[in-house]
């Protein structure tokens, strides 16, 4: 398809004008934010342009079955371990959703408890989480049905397999906080439930006896995330607000009525578990790269940080998690981008490192509170790994022994890839890592940066997921770029990549394209980005700050209207946290200055665009890629195809069934070959 022939969709324009903290914009693409009919007709006939488009390559169907062999489970999939059971997720061979198993040993023959192909619905459902209860008799899971995360609560017996009545109506938001938090004897379970219309959520109390569910009453709880988990004795229930900025916490015991406030007050954040009679957690509090402090329970002045007990001290290691484990204490790291794992005594003595299979990431979820959720065995440490040349692997290690069990092994390895890390010099003089995968022969060519760089989640040196495996197969280089505002480098990683310090997260991205380009390594004609959500923002100003460097550019599920992004409850909150404060003028006015959608300027130039996204997304709405797309398609003053595909049924991605998900990363990463001169291997 000759790229000049393309004809786009009508899009017309009005005067609207989107007003924020007093500061006008144009905004003549707004009523492409509605959910109607001409919107859904625009958005289809986009959507059919853009397959069209990707679809004619010969090489298509190739692709496609080079990004089915390469997508991996997005996370390492860990069993849990309840009364003498172990309980996992996994895909079953044809399944496209994965189904609910009980087996005697962490990944053995299995009993499924739920299989989402047995739901009466066009399409099976996602699992999103399963949480068994302590005594082994009940299994909870939450079930989406529309690829937006949103899910309700399913009751499995285990015994019979059979649903069972009284589960709570509520919708949760996702899986963040782990679902349910069962009671230490099996009586009721915590669960944080959202109001859809206003993304507000709020801590419920189960009760298996009589179905009920009664609102907790937590101080000083937030209105968007709170994890409640059990102390390690099971005496106290703990609830910690804030999904990436741990704090406060508040305390239950749980033989008494009612909670209390305990560490509320100070200028950090903290994120651990109730060991004994001491709160043991990680806080940036006076140790940007972290430390672990204990906090006794009866503390009388639980803020003030002076009374802690420091366990393990601020070392050049970033500490990112802490897992009790009997008497030890397992803490995952970070040192120069790449996963450790130590293992310390309660008290902090040095009991010595987990022989991790290779530099990599230990799977992890995005933020702090996420990771606190129950996984694996109470006596023994499972976690699941990945390189940058090899999917998740699932491994144990028990105190005591040097050696390290392989539970399940990598499904996936790029045979005979190189692994190369290399550092660019940013603006300010910081100095961005970044690692290169390609194979021997390939030592310049076709290039593609993938990056995230924000809201304090670590960028960490997976295997290069969704598919993009195949870019290094056809002879591309891999890009992992470590861009500040993200975890990698501890607090003033994240702080120098946020809110006024924005902009240097784009200017790091520069750095690294410019360091590929110095070194010859490629050139602005074969040279890629990507990134999703809030790396889909990032992707969306390389587009428009820096259109001369890029061949082409792939925004998904991305966040592109800074300033209208502020009108939904959602947008709002990510935004002050990360962005700006949406009623300060100059921080609107600075927002701008990376808003993608209001920097598209009329007769310029772009390179090719591709933007993927979910029409059910709740956190970076469908109608920032639509508005984005609309404008760059009639600003563009060059011959490059401006893209557009928002699939229905899909969200952010974390619940997108197998088959459509292999379909979407097929038609993006076909662009790019396309774009870049590449073929998959299997083309001739």
């Amino acid at each position: 398809m000759a790229t000049k022939a393309l004809e786009y969709p009508a899009a017309r324009t009005d005067a609207t004008i989107d007003s924020r903290a007093g500061v006008d914009f144009p905004d003549p693409y707004r009523w492409l934010e509605a959910e109607d009919e001409e919107v859904r007709d625009w958005q289809r006939a986009q959507g059919q342009l853009a397959a069209d488009y990707v679809r004619q390559w010969p090489h298509f169907q190739a692709l496609r079955a080079r990004v089915a062999h390469y997508l991996p489970a997005r996370f390492g999939n860990v069993p849990r371990f309840s009364a003498g059971q172990w309980f996992r997720s996994e895909i079953s061979e044809g399944g496209t959703q994965a189904c609910a198993l009980v087996a005697n040993t962490p990944f053995g023959p299995g009993r499924v408890l739920f299989d989402p192909a047995s739901e009466n619905s066009e399409t099976p459902p996602f699992l999103s989480w399963i949480a068994p209860s302590p005594d082994g008799s009940v299994l909870a899971l939450g079930v989406c049905a529309d690829g937006s995360e949103n899910n309700t609560v399913r009751l499995i017996d285990v015994a019979s397999g059979k649903l069972l009545p009284g589960a709570p109506e509520q919708t949760l938001m996702d899986n963040w906080t782990g679902g349910a938090t069962w009671l230490p004897d099996s009586s009721g379970f915590y669960f944080l439930a959202v109001n859809v219309s206003d993304a507000v959520q709020a801590i419920h109390l189960h009760d298996m006896a009589t179905g009920a569910q009664t609102l907790t009453d937590i101080p000083f709880q937030r209105p968007d995330y709170t994890m409640v988990s059990i102390s390690t004795d099971g005496r106290h229930a703990v609830a910690q607000s804030g999904v990436m900025t741990p704090l406060p916490v508040a305390l239950r015991d749980l033989r008494e009525e009612g909670w209390r406030p305990f560490v509320t007050g100070v200028a950090g954040t903290v994120a651990g578990h109730l060991i004994g009679d001491r709160y043991v957690a990680v806080t940036d509090l006076g140790a940007p790269r972290g430390r672990v402090v204990g906090i006794p329970i009866d503390s009388e002045t639980p803020n003030d940080s002076s009374t802690w007990e420091e366990i393990v001290p601020e070392s050049d290691a970033v500490i990112r998690t802490l897992t009790p484990v009997g008497d030890h204490l397992y803490l995952s790291e970070f040192v120069d981008t790449y996963a450790h794992l130590r293992i310390v005594a309660s008290n902090g003595k040095e009991i010595g490192e987990v022989p991790l299979p290779d530099r990599g990431a230990i799977a992890e979820l995005p933020f702090p509170l996420m990771n606190l959720t129950t996984r694996g065995h109470p006596k023994e440490f499972l976690f699941a790994f990945s390189s940058l040349t090899a999917s998740w692997g699932v491994y144990r290690h028990r105190p005591g022994v040097d050696s390290l069990e392989t539970l399940k092994a990598p499904d996936i390895r790029l045979q005979s890839a190189v692994v190369e890390d290399h550092w660019a010099t940013s603006a300010d003089g910081t100095r961005i890592p970044y690692h290169v995968v390609r194979m021997p022969e390939a030592k310049a060519g076709a290039a593609l940066i993938y990056a995230y760089g924000g809201f304090n989640a670590p960028w960490v040196p997976q295997f290069p997921s969704n598919g993009m495996a195949a870019i290094v197969e056809a002879g591309g280089l891999f890009v992992h770029a470590h861009l500040r505002g993200g975890a990698e480098f501890g607090l003033e990683w994240w702080e120098g990549g946020r809110l006024q310090n924005k902009q240097n997260c784009y200017a790091d991205l520069y750095a690294v394209a410019e360091d590929l380009i110095a070194r010859g390594v490629t050139t602005p004609e074969r040279l890629a980005v990507t990134g999703g959500s809030n790396g889909g923002l990032m992707a969306g100003v390389a587009i428009t700050q820096r259109p001369d460097l890029w061949k082409a550019v792939v925004p998904r599920v991305p966040f592109l209207d800074a300033i209208g992004g502020m009108r939904e409850p959602y947008g709002y909150v990510t935004s002050k946290l990360e962005f700006g404060d949406p009623e300060d003028p100059d921080d609107v006015r600075r927002m701008a200055e990376f808003s993608p959608y209001h920097l598209v300027e009329k007769g310029t130039a772009y390179p090719a665009v591709f933007i993927d996204a979910g029409d059910t997304d709740p956190r970076c709405p469908a109608w920032h890629s639509r508005k984005f797309a609309a404008r760059l398609q009639a600003a563009n003053a060059a011959d490059t195809p401006i893209l557009i595909h928002i699939w229905e049924n899909v969200g952010h991605g974390w619940a997108t069934d197998k088959d459509t998900e292999i379909t979407e990363h097929t038609e993006w990463l076909a662009f790019l070959m396309q774009q870049l001169g590449l073929e998959p291997q299997g083309a001739r």
